[in-house]
């Protein structure tokens, strides 16, 4: 496999990998007790830390992308694995 498709997977991984971290740790003005500003939503986040999210993100890109290419070189969960249902071979 090429380094840059090895870039390209962490990439998409590291992408993936922000939008379903976003949510956690992440609290709202009431459940922090913050006073919220004049005008601001209620879910709006009291302690978003975008720094926070990119290091967790890249760890777990990280870890998916040496899970993927180990796969690709072992071969240990192939396309014909994740056939559950439809015509078998006979």
């Amino acid at each position: 496999m090429e380094w840059t498709s090895i870039l390209a997977i962490y990439a998409l991984f590291w992408v993936v990998s922000a939008f379903v971290l976003l949510p956690f740790g992440v609290q709202t003005h009431d459940e922090a007790g913050v006073e919220k500003v004049p005008g601001q939503a209620d879910s709006a986040p009291a302690n978003f830390r975008p720094g926070l999210i990119a290091k967790r993100a890249s760890l777990l890109a990280a870890l998916l992308t040496v899970a993927y290419v180990l796969n690709y070189a072992f071969g240990w969960i192939e396309a014909e694995d994740l056939i559950f249902w439809g015509p078998t071979a006979s």
